[in-house]
């Protein structure tokens, strides 16, 4: 993780006790601080677990329980890390399992930095500190076992682990992990320096990673026993069913007529939230005995709203006020501010300039919003599946009015979350109804309240400039993003990052992908922030983030430069990922990715038919820092109509070390058709200060009668591992608008793309 997110902790904390402590007397882990009555004396007289850090534990009976940190939403990163503990560890796959962190500060660590899951940071940013757990935890009970057998101590190099055994081959004795544990004997501690110092294994020594193991978390989300937050169930548990205000944000509620509520069996009350984060704004829940009833008493209720500042806004308006900022020489930020594009401009052969822009687009986990908030005594109870338990804590407690530290969240598995669940505001009214009616309470989101009231991707405006030479070489290339500043909102000064030309902090979460591994001499990228927008849609982190809506313009400007100066579009990028300066080692990984995919997809060897094209884009999400290298050809067939059918995509990923394989795959495959999804099918609408979508009637992700063949090259060279699971979003959306064009003339510069557009652009 970058140092803007790295360094997020919710309180300063004694980091020295989150050395890898070996061989403590815990007698187990607890989630929260409150501490867990009913231990008997049975209980605490057992043997201990041996727990070599805070990550993992390995019990007396040899079972591996590794503790994720990371939100597990589908993509398995929870049998990902335990892969990692596991390879260097030398355990069994069948002794291993997987536990969710809570948001003890515990697991706030110093290596790590926050609990927050997003950017395909996970397995990138842990890969190496789980690495160093494992090995630190064998090392341990290597030392033990050859205590335990009476070896020598320097007999413990001759020692081989394996299958969670410890074994010495001369003399042909051997312990199992669970004896070990069971010895007492494993009592090593490792220091921060120590950790640092311990050699890992080579790739060509590995047996765990590059295994497509069984992932350990499909048993149980397959027979039921799997939980996730709309499963919590509570002792005395009452429902709470939201209602939304018309207006997406800024509305108050001006009065509640609960009498018709009152004749709903099981109706307990109306609650107006005060929500002091402001989160939310304009919320009443009502809360029933059951959620059906919950429901009931919901639609009885009568509120009546002040539509607040933002009652009028709509897309269009939003639209309008980007491109007046846009206009402003003053407005914004520069991310990248390198040479003088002005001053080449002015110089150029040819200029080329276009307008880009992207919807709002919506999340729609499949598991809606939901939360269940219990107090017991001082301290309050969360039950939530989450990606930022860092932040979602501190949210939690400023809906109870409480301190952070008195705040315990249990994670659980997340139905879907693709960036949505980063945000905590299903907890308010959980914890606001909870604290209320003086009992647990669920609320789960209607699927038009999850809708309607979205951390949605913002609507986006981009202008890109590009100059080239009399030789057809870019020589020049400003880029203005305009949009809400979805980082900005969450009010963490450390997220930020200082902007090029000293005006103060700027969003890159908004402008990342911008600042691309070609070679431009001259290169301004410039962030603006679309305050009305940032107001009227609060926005949030779509999977991908700015990389969805940066390379949707930097590759189909790329591609309209070739075409201005008759150069083929990818043999264009080749020679623009030459690897000079800032560019070293990661063009060059770029550039392989993209030759990949025209190999993989025959890109350029056989003429198709008329009304066909292919597309090519590469990007290297997700930020400049933390970049994956990825690749699409995309083949399209154009009817005279504007309908565009995706025959084909071809994706390349460079993932340096792949730990299970099929799980990339699947991410990749998952990925690039939710890129396809984006880029054809998806668009939400603000009006009267509303989002108009609010089912999948009318918000239409791609369905599986539009699925087109999806090919997959991974390359895997044994560098560090990088993310896979939003790469291939970014690419795909430029490789389809390039096909387009090529198929037919047509130039697409909004998403999404629709036959209209299409057709409109063929006849210009």
């Amino acid at each position: 993780m970058n140092k803007h997110v790295k360094n997020v902790t919710p309180e300063a904390t004694d980091l020295s006790r989150r050395s890898f402590l070996v061989g403590t007397a815990a007698t187990g882990l607890v989630l929260g601080y409150a501490g867990v009555p009913g231990i008997d004396a049975a209980a605490a007289a057992a043997p201990a677990n041996f727990e070599p850090s805070v990550w993992y534990a390995i019990a007396p009976d040899g079972l591996v329980t590794v503790t994720c940190g990371k939100a597990d939403m589908g993509q398995h990163i929870a049998s990902t890390m335990a892969q990692i503990v596991c390879e260097e560890l030398g355990a069994k796959w069948s002794d291993m399992r997987v536990a969710l962190a809570s948001n003890d500060p515990k697991f706030n660590d110093p290596v790590l930095g926050a609990q927050i899951t997003g950017g395909s940071w996970s397995t990138m940013m842990n890969f190496e500190a789980m690495s160093r757990a494992g090995a630190a935890g064998r090392i341990a009970l290597t030392e033990a076992a050859a205590a335990a057998m009476g070896l020598p101590p320097y007999f413990k190099d001759q020692l081989v682990v394996r299958d969670s055994m410890v074994s010495h081959p001369k003399s042909k004795k051997q312990m199992s992990f669970a004896d070990i544990v069971k010895s007492g004997k494993a009592t090593k501690t490792f220091t921060p320096d120590e950790l640092k110092a311990i050699k890992l294994k080579t790739p060509d020594q590995y047996t765990m990673i590059g295994v497509s193991v069984p992932q350990l978390d499909i048993p149980s989300k397959t027979n039921g026993t799997a939980k996730y937050g709309i499963d919590v169930m509570l002792p005395g548990m009452a429902y709470g069913a939201i209602v939304t205000p018309p207006v997406r944000y800024g509305a108050t509620v001006k009065s509640v007529d609960d009498s018709a509520a009152k004749s709903v069996p099981g109706f307990i009350k109306a609650v107006i939230l005060d929500d002091k984060t402001q989160t939310t704004s304009g919320w009443v829940v009502a809360v029933a005995n059951t959620y059906a009833n919950a429901k009931k008493a919901a639609a009885a209720l009568k509120i009546a709203y002040d539509g607040g500042p933002n009652a009028k806004v709509s897309s269009q308006s939003l639209l309008d006020e980007a491109k007046r900022l846009q206009k402003l020489e003053d407005s914004g930020q520069f991310f990248v501010k390198d040479g003088d594009p002005q001053a080449a401009f002015g110089s150029a052969a040819k200029v080329v300039e276009a307008e880009y822009t992207t919807s709002i687009n919506i999340h729609a986990p499949m598991e809606p919003m939901n939360a269940t908030a219990e107090f017991k005594g001082d301290i309050l109870h969360i039950y939530s599946g989450n990606q930022f338990a860092t932040r979602s804590g501190a949210i939690a407690a400023g809906a109870a009015g409480i301190d952070p530290k008195f705040v315990v969240m249990h994670q659980l598995w997340l139905g879907g979350g693709f960036g949505r669940r980063l945000d905590a505001d299903m907890m308010i009214p959980a914890v606001q109804a909870a604290k209320a009616v003086g009992k647990p309470v669920k609320v789960i989101y209607t699927r038009e309240n999850d809708m309607t009231m979205d951390f949605s991707r913002p609507l986006t405006y981009q202008k890109v400039k590009a100059g080239v030479d009399g030789d057809g070489k870019l020589v020049a290339l400003s880029h203005d993003v305009v949009s809400a500043w979805p980082t900005a909102r969450w009010g963490i000064p450390d997220f930020l990052t200082p902007s090029v030309d000293k005006k103060g902090p700027l969003d890159s979460f908004t402008v990342n992908g911008a600042d691309f591994f070609y070679t431009v001499p001259n290169h301004y990228v410039r962030a603006i922030k679309n305050e009305l927008a940032h107001n009227a849609t609060p926005s949030g982190q779509l999977r991908s983030v700015a990389p969805g809506w940066t390379f949707w313009a930097v590759e189909s400007m790329i591609d309209e430069i070739a075409a201005a100066t008759g150069k083929d579009p990818a043999q264009f990028r080749i020679a623009l990922l030459d690897g000079k300066g800032k560019n070293d080692g990661g063009a060059q990984r770029l550039r392989n990715t993209l030759l990949a995919a025209m190999g993989l997809s025959g890109y350029g060897t056989r003429q198709l038919p008329k009304g066909e094209g292919m597309g090519v884009a590469c990007v290297s999400s997700q930020e400049r820092a933390t970049a994956s290298w990825t690749a699409c050809v995309a083949h399209v067939a154009v009817a005279p109509s504007g309908e565009v059918t995706v025959k084909k995509l071809t994706v390349a990923t460079d993932v340096g070390t792949q730990v299970h394989p099929d799980n990339i795959r699947a991410q990749v495959e998952g990925a690039a058709l939710w890129g396809l999804s984006l880029a054809m099918y998806e668009k939400a609408t603000l009006k009267d200060g509303g989002i108009e979508q609010a089912n999948f009637d009318s918000y239409t992700p791609l369905r599986m009668s539009q699925m087109p063949e999806v090919a997959v090259a991974v390359i895997a060279n044994g560098e560090k591992a990088t993310g896979v699971g939003e790469p291939a979003v970014t690419v795909v959306a430029p490789a389809i608008g390039n096909a387009i064009f090529n198929a037919s003339g047509a130039r697409i510069r909004a998403l999404p793309i629709t036959a209209e557009a299409v057709k409109g652009a063929m006849k210009a």
